[in-house]
């Protein structure tokens, strides 16, 4: 999507003329304008120039976003686009009117209905009067001429727009009066009473003045609702320290390249994304991520720009720069959500299309219909004009922008990132969470839970030993003995024939004894196992975690088992899911019983093992049938399925696939955070409906007894004061939104829309999958060698005791194996089992 800044506009008929105007280009497949940040986005295949003509030619002004942005660093682009030029220039206009005004309701008010005084030859010279509030009130209308020229230009255009109604109300005000004043030449004998009865030049001046007052207010509290985004932009680091052949260099952060060096000593923030090459400390990323506790840096671990290093001095290498930060990447999310548009938007911006020209209608309609029922010109006029200066299309077009971009603010402040205004508004429909298993509601990283030693075996030699053996490995649950064992300050012996034997374990030879370490199947064929050991071992197997049997020759040593533990806040941010009436599941590919294990201790409605990654996203479409569901992920295999949900969260420190395919993003790897990101999506959602229902009642309202059905007859310039404060009001709502606690979760409300069975959702799930696999998931693996029956036996054997295998049909007379798989099948490993066996495989198909 290319981004632009457009100019010119007022309210929200002008953000729907650009945005026809845009959309008719050749090329052009999408088009969003933003009135609150005065930016648009563009999608398709069409050139710049020809979309600056397009909006130019509607009468704006246009030009690229970036265009300048090989000038300056990403940061001042930033800054520059968001950079406040509309406020000084109202606040000055403000003043020189106040001052014209000042004086104009002196002669008008002051010395008419107070008796105030006024220099002797000004005493009771109405003409002359009458002529110097005409130049006052000229002089007010040229101050504020802005609003007659962009109005008048729009008519022009056949888009007439709020600057529209105030040029109209006040030109015919001014124009009124000047014809009055015309008779009070022609017909001197009423002088006094047309003058105190039917001059509207305080009109003609009190309504560009007025709503100049309201729109400062409005851009102040604009201004405000994008404070959030200014201040991710002011985080931004300015200097750096390089480092080259030991001698340090101070630079501006924004010329550091990719590889160089450089230090950070405490205290100051690093200057752009980078890995710790030397030293160690803790560093404070709640810039970026919200958390308040420092995290821990050490050699080979990742740091990021705008941080700030606390404890100790570290060298750093760069690994990205610039627009390439995690830094850069948030605020471009952030300013990005804030150029697009919530679905709901439509609703205004159909109005608002037709608004404008509905509101002259009414307002001609008005005049004649007054002047038909007996009453004069001046009075119809008066009510016309209160028509149109009373009506307010910046309420409409203001009420779900300003709410969105708080929103989005808020969920920066607290690490929650909404990609556009579409992933804040389907999170509020949520009413099924997805939840993947490793990463998300668990650590994802394996940690030894228990400890049992055989009899005469210490917890420290039987740690030890396993370290010795498994310090050779690359698997997960070896890491994990190797870390608990480190972290210990235990000592490996030296191993040698170190063999992995794939589903079973792996086995390696210390002095003259052989280690071997694996799964109870493989380790009882060598060793006696004692019926406590087992026993314990199946207990905690069925609380989710993995034993791992270690012998030594055939002498038994212990169980240790390993586990990938749910993170501290799984349970809490479950149950707070819970709380808003959301359904919970878990999609696993882990085995069943550890899976149902970890969903107990979670706390979810269901859980669905077993499940392959390209089947997750067959799971959400079937759970779409029962409500809108949004998935939360970190790896890889689960881009599918975030991009499949209605709404997709890629979650803590995911991976750059997972990051890309979802629409909102969590930096933290806390599911409070995405039951927090639930939370503000029903909150922005609800101050969204409250704006528009200010918005739309203001008019209703208004527009009637501006009218005159009511008994008070309003002056023209309570109407322009009344249309002053009706946007400066749904601003002021929206920036209630920075005062919530998105983490509270007290005042949750259960939202059911739909209530369904999840035990149902969870079988249809499982049969769904369980036809399908019966049907596609089996393989056939050619195999040479084979002889007779128990050479059948004998590979039959090798292939069922890989894990992704279920059961294997063999026959050494077709010299086939047909495997039926319970996972993704490994082809190397299939091979490798077969062929260390004294076997050929030909092909695997």
């Amino acid at each position: 999507m290319k981004h632009y800044i457009v100019t010119g506009m007022s309210c929200a008929a002008c953000q729907a003329r650009v945005e026809k105007a845009v959309a008719k280009v050749e090329g052009v497949t999408s088009v969003s304008v933003s009135l609150l940040t005065n930016s648009m986005g563009v999608e398709g295949p069409v050139s710049n120039e020809a979309v600056i003509k397009a909006v130019t030619d509607a009468g704006y002004g246009a030009k690229l976003k970036d265009e300048d942005r090989e000038k300056i660093s990403v940061f001042e682009s930033e800054k520059e686009s968001l950079k406040d030029r509309e406020t000084p220039v109202l606040k000055r206009r403000l003043v020189v009117s106040a001052v014209f005004l000042l004086l104009l309701m002196y002669i008008t008010m002051g010395y008419n209905m107070l008796h105030l005084p006024l220099p002797g030859f000004l005493h009771g010279n109405f003409i002359i009067l009458a002529l110097l509030q005409m130049v006052i009130a000229l002089a007010v209308m040229i101050v504020n001429r802005k609003f007659f020229t962009n109005g008048f230009s729009a008519l022009f255009h056949a888009s007439p727009n709020m600057d529209t109604l105030v040029a109209l109300g006040s030109t015919v005000s001014f124009g009124w009066s000047l014809a009055v004043i015309c008779e009070m030449f022609m017909n001197g004998e009423n002088i006094a009473g047309l003058y105190h009865s039917s001059l509207y030049f305080e009109s003609a001046a009190m309504i560009p003045a007025l709503i100049t007052v309201g729109k400062m207010l409005e851009a102040v509290s604009k201004g405000r609702t994008t404070n959030a985004l200014k201040g991710l932009i002011e985080l931004a680091p300015v200097k750096a320290t390089l480092v080259k052949n030991g001698i340090e260099t101070e630079v501006k952060a924004d010329e550091v390249r990719v590889g160089d060096t450089f230090i950070v000593r405490p205290g100051e923030k690093i200057p752009v994304d980078g890995v710790v090459i030397s030293g160690e400390s803790s560093v404070d990323e709640s810039a970026l991520t919200g958390e308040s506790i420092p995290v821990d840096k050490n050699i080979g671990e990742n740091v990021s720009a705008a941080t700030i290093n606390q404890t100790g001095c570290i060298t750093c290498k760069a690994t990205k720069v610039g627009e390439d930060t995690a830094l850069a990447r948030i605020i471009r999310l952030v300013s990005d959500a804030a150029a697009t548009k919530a679905p709901i938007a439509r609703i205004a911006d159909k109005v608002s299309a037709y608004f404008v020209p509905a509101v002259m209608l009414i307002a001609l309609i008005v005049c004649i219909g007054w002047m038909v029922a007996g009453e004069t010109l001046a009075f119809a006029l008066a009510r016309a004009i209160s028509v149109l200066v009373i009506s307010c299309p910046c309420a409409l077009g203001l009420a779900t922008p300003v709410a969105i971009m708080v929103g989005n603010g808020v969920g920066a402040k607290n690490g929650i990132l909404f990609k556009s205004g579409e992933a804040l508004e389907s999170a509020e429909k949520t009413e099924i969470i997805a939840l993947d298993k490793t990463g998300t509601i668990t650590s994802g990283e394996p940690v030894v839970t228990d400890i049992l030693p055989a009899s005469e075996i210490t917890e420290n030699e039987l740690l030890e030993k396993a370290f010795s053996l498994e310090i050779k490995s690359e698997h997960p649950l070896s890491k994990a003995v190797v870390k608990k064992a480190e972290t210990l300050g235990l000592k490996a012996f030296d191993s040698a024939d170190f063999r992995i034997l794939p589903g079973n374990g792996v086995e390696a030879k210390i002095g003259e004894k052989i280690l071997r370490g694996g799964n109870e199947k493989y380790i009882s064929e060598f060793a006696i196992l004692p019926e406590d050991l087992t026993k314990a071992a199946s207990v905690l197997a069925e609380a989710g975690k993995t034993p791992l049997y270690f012998c030594e020759n055939e002498k038994i040593l212990g169980i240790i088992t390993v586990a990938d533990m749910i993170k501290p806040d799984s349970a809490k941010a479950i149950a707070e899911m819970h709380k808003m009436g959301l359904k919970v599941f878990m999609l696993t590919g882990d085995n069943e019983r550890t899976a149902i294990a970890i969903g107990k201790e979670a706390g979810v409605d269901e859980v669905i093992a077993g499940v392959m990654p390209e089947e997750k996203a067959e799971a959400i479409f079937l759970m779409q049938k029962y409500g809108k569901v949004a998935f939360i992920g970190d790896g890889i295999n689960d881009a599918p399925a975030l991009t499949k949900a209605d709404t997709g969260i890629a979650i803590g420190a995911g991976t750059d696939i997972a990051i890309e395919s979802a629409e909102i993003v969590l930096m933290n790897s806390s599911l409070l955070d995405a039951a927090a990101a639930v939370r503000l999506s029903r909150k922005t959602l609800k101050n969204i409906h409250e704006n528009l229902f200010w918005a739309f009642f203001y008019n209703i309202v208004c527009i009637p007894l501006a009218a005159g059905l009511s008994a008070w007859k309003m002056n023209p310039m309570i109407g322009a004061a009344a249309m002053s404060l009706s946007s400066f009001t749904v601003c002021m709502n929206a920036l209630r939104l920075n005062l919530l606690k998105i983490h509270d979760s007290k005042h949750d409300k259960t939202l059911i829309r739909k209530g369904f069975d999840a035990n149902e959702l969870k079988k249809e799930i499982s049969e769904n999958f369980g036809k399908k696999r019966s049907k596609k998931m089996k393989k056939t693996v050619k195999i040479e060698g084979m002889m007779c029956p128990h050479c059948e036996a004998r590979v039959k054997k090798l292939l069922e005791e890989l894990p992704f295998v279920e059961s294997a049909d063999v026959s050494h007379k077709t010299g086939e194996a047909v495997v039926t798989l319970s996972g993704e099948m490994d082809e190397a490993t299939v091979r490798k089992t077969i062929e260390d066996n004294g076997y050929k495989v030909i092909s695997v198909g």
